[in-house]
């Protein structure tokens, strides 16, 4: 991991609700190989904290005072941190999670998921390798993508920049599958979809897998419905 040693997963917990802050740090403290690094009330604060602690993922809430999760998270990928942005959510169809993942975010999580469910999510993102509830938010981006603007000229430029199969292995990181998944529907091995998802992301300057998933939806590339 980016913000540590070993192998544990730093995490930083940003809520303005002390009781979320401590309930969070609770469950994440009590889960192997996952340790809460700092948390912050606001997300001036996370900004300031991310660039202090280094942490590996960051729980972010959306609503918040001084700075809202979406202008926190659009700093922290825009300072190029390594932490991944893990979106805290009381429903999933919420239009500003949307906005979240343009902004950078990673994924996102319901404010109720259990402890076993939070710990997985931490794990997932912090990996880069899947999509965080890649149902829930295939559902989100379709709803969401029907709203946004038509692709701007640049974004369709470096679609064509992917080759066919790329472009395919794109369509299919949209629709929530995994590189095995993917591996499985193309009959190739998942060390290839590896490598595609990996020059994927480099050519078209994305971070990871969510931010593809957004990319193919705003592109046209998967219709949503």
């Amino acid at each position: 991991m980016s913000g540590s040693t070993t192998d544990t997963i730093r995490v930083l917990i940003v809520d303005d609700q002390m009781m979320v802050r401590e309930g969070f740090s609770v469950l994440l403290n009590a889960m192997p190989g996952i340790e809460v690094a700092g948390e912050a009330v606001d997300g001036r604060q996370a900004v300031s904290q991310v660039a202090a602690l280094r942490p590996d993922v960051v729980l972010m809430d959306i609503r918040m005072p001084e700075l809202n999760g979406i202008e926190a998270t659009r700093e922290i990928v825009a300072a190029d941190a390594d932490a991944k942005v893990l979106v805290l959510t009381t429903f999933d169809l919420d239009e500003y999670v949307y906005q979240a993942l343009r902004a950078g975010a990673s994924g996102f999580l319901l404010k109720d998921a259990s402890a076993r469910q939070l710990a997985d999510g931490v794990r997932v993102v912090a990996s880069g390798e899947a999509l965080l509830a890649p149902t829930v938010t295939r559902r989100l981006l379709t709803e969401f993508s029907k709203r946004a603007e038509a692709p701007r000229p640049p974004a369709m430029a470096r679609i064509g920049d992917l080759t066919e199969r790329e472009t395919e292995v794109l369509v299919l990181i949209a629709q929530g599958l995994s590189n095995m998944e993917i591996a499985a529907h193309l009959v190739v091995a998942e060390s290839t979809i590896k490598t595609h998802v990996s020059r994927i992301l480099v050519k078209l300057g994305l971070r990871d897998r969510t931010q593809a998933a957004v990319f193919a939806y705003e592109a046209r590339l998967v219709t949503p419905g």
